[in-house]
């Protein structure tokens, strides 16, 4: 019998003991780990394997390892993990904590539902908006926390990273041969190779711009939806890399890309662009929108990987080893999917404050998997954005400074390929010429959308949100009224161009998705031509 069958037939014996004290088990398997549930607590083994990313073959790995990943999971689910405990008691009749020679270790934690996976509610239809919200706020507040790489270690390096790609590939593609998978995975693992080729040479100095700039962080490492959960009103990211430093000391937006990566392959790509526009309101890091469409590429095979090697695992059941091909082939796909990206537009928000602009923009941003840009957001990261008067955030000086940096952002967003909605009032002619320059300077698709309600509409809208303090934005009547004052309206070929939506009859009469899905059509035309043009 070999060391994996000892542990396996170890642990089906402490499970029996755990049944004999709590009345039932629950039993689960990953490629790496067995989980035993009873009793609403949950015990982590890590299997006795020596595999090219992680060798808990001995006694002594395992538990270096069960005590890491306590250690490190602690910083995001300090609720769950609740400590490291010994298997004691002799061969013959294991239990958890017996006194005696350790025989092997397991990770204590606090049981969950399997329901409460993002994995299970997106598969139910469960996952929200505001989930994907608080996992955004909770992943830039980690990361900017989070301790830099230090300047002697390679991780996150362009060699480091370039290494870790090759590798991705070549293991994946030796998993797909050996699960049967090969005529599948060839055209995707080709575009793929091909995609990254063209794409290196300029990867590389940004990977290592984004390292110089300390981007390269302790990170999570594994943040795919089977590990993100939601108990109650709290959002938790559990089961880090705890085996391998390389794989978790990683550029942020790396780990950020891996969640982007799964709710897209999970058919939700509007939650995947909410989830990266929350992390970006929040952390400002839109530098990284350079390189996450690698690192998303990349993460899709390495899931793909992952869950070829599960299907092909000794004992692994064939509802399981289905399930995994299926995953697999899913990864596969989307991975090639992302290498034809679609063609970049810029959409220039236009409306008075409370007229429902940045909503109206939220749900295009999901719809087109675009990068949201507020000036709200970003007037208050410029330079000296203190507590000052209002007029003077709103002022021609706060306005100018604003404006040229939404630009900034947005040519920097188009040039690393992504679709730009700029959610602003542009109430002034200038404002909305010079995006509008800008997206002919870069020879793209421009788009303006006109976002209307009545004045009464938007003195109660401005009242509600100021009550509720929870926007970004500090308009208020006064604002407002300096607003209708000064606003320069559209000129004759912008009110031909403009793509209206009244927020007050739109929504009155249930109409307002509709109405959005509808002005959207233009734009996904714009994108999906980009997408031809760059194929």
């Amino acid at each position: 019998m070999d060391a994996l069958a000892r542990q396996q037939e170890l642990v089906g014996r402490v499970a029996g003991a755990l049944r004999a004290a709590a009345g039932a088990v629950q039993r689960y398997e990953t490629h790496i780990s067995w989980v035993l549930v009873a009793g609403g607590h949950a015990y982590k083994f890590k299997k006795a394997l020596a595999l090219p990313f992680m060798d808990c073959s001995t006694l002594a790995a395992r538990r270096f390892y069960c005590f890491e990943e306590y250690r490190l999971n602690r910083r995001l689910a300090p609720d769950l993990y609740l400590g490291v405990v010994a298997v004691g008691g002799g061969r013959a009749s294991p239990a958890i904590g017996a006194p005696g020679a350790p025989l092997d270790y397991a990770v204590h934690m606090r049981a969950f539902g399997q329901d409460a996976l993002w994995s299970a509610r997106l598969a139910r239809g469960r996952l929200g908006g505001g989930e994907v919200d608080r996992l955004a706020a909770s992943l830039a507040a980690f990361h900017g926390q989070a301790p830099r790489a230090p300047a002697a270690a390679g991780w996150g390096s362009p060699e480091t990273v370039a290494g870790a790609f090759a590798a991705t590939l070549a293991a994946l593609e030796a998993e797909a041969e050996a699960a049967e998978l090969a005529h599948d995975a060839a055209a995707a693992l080709a575009a793929v190779r091909a995609w990254l080729a063209r794409r290196q040479p300029a990867f590389a100095g940004l990977v290592a711009a984004r390292r110089a700039a300390g981007m390269v962080r302790e990170c999570h490492g594994d943040l795919h939806c089977s590990n993100l959960l939601t108990l109650g009103d709290q959002v938790q990211a559990f089961d880090c890399i705890e085996f391998d430093p390389a794989l978790r000391w990683i550029d942020v937006i790396d780990d950020l890309a891996f969640a982007c990566m799964d709710l897209g392959c999970r058919g939700r790509s509007d939650l995947a662009a909410r989830l990266l526009n929350a992390y970006l309101e929040h952390s400002g890091d839109y530098a990284g929108l350079a390189v996450l469409p690698d690192y998303r590429v990349h993460r899709a095979l390495v899931r793909a990987r992952v869950v070829l090697l599960r299907a092909r695992q000794g004992g692994a059941p064939d509802a399981v080893r289905r399930a995994c091909l299926r995953r697999g082939r899913s990864y596969l796909r989307y991975a090639q999917r992302c290498t034809r990206p679609a063609g970049p537009v810029l959409v220039a928000m236009h409306g008075f404050s409370g007229s429902g602009k940045t909503g109206v923009a939220r749900r295009l941003v999901e719809l087109l998997g675009a990068v949201q840009l507020r000036s709200d957001v970003e007037r208050k990261r410029l330079p000296g954005a203190g507590p000052v008067a209002q007029d003077l955030r709103y002022g021609e000086d706060a306005a100018r400074r604003t404006y040229a940096r939404l630009g900034e952002l947005a040519r920097a967003a188009l040039r690393a390929g992504w679709p730009v909605v700029v959610d602003a009032a542009c109430l002034l002619a200038a404002q909305r010429r010079g995006l509008r320059d800008l997206a002919a300077e870069l020879a793209l698709p421009f788009f303006l959308v006109d976002v209307r309600a009545a004045p009464a509409t938007l003195r109660a809208r401005l009242a509600a949100r100021q009550a509720a303090g929870e926007d970004a934005s500090d308009a208020d009547a006064a604002v407002l009224a300096m607003q209708l004052g000064s606003a320069e309206p559209l000129a004759p070929d912008e009110r031909a161009q403009a793509i209206v939506i009244d927020t007050d009859t739109d929504t009155a009469a249930g109409g307002g998705a509709d109405r959005l899905r509808a002005a959207s059509a233009p734009m996904l035309a714009a994108l999906a031509r980009g997408r031809t043009a760059a194929g």
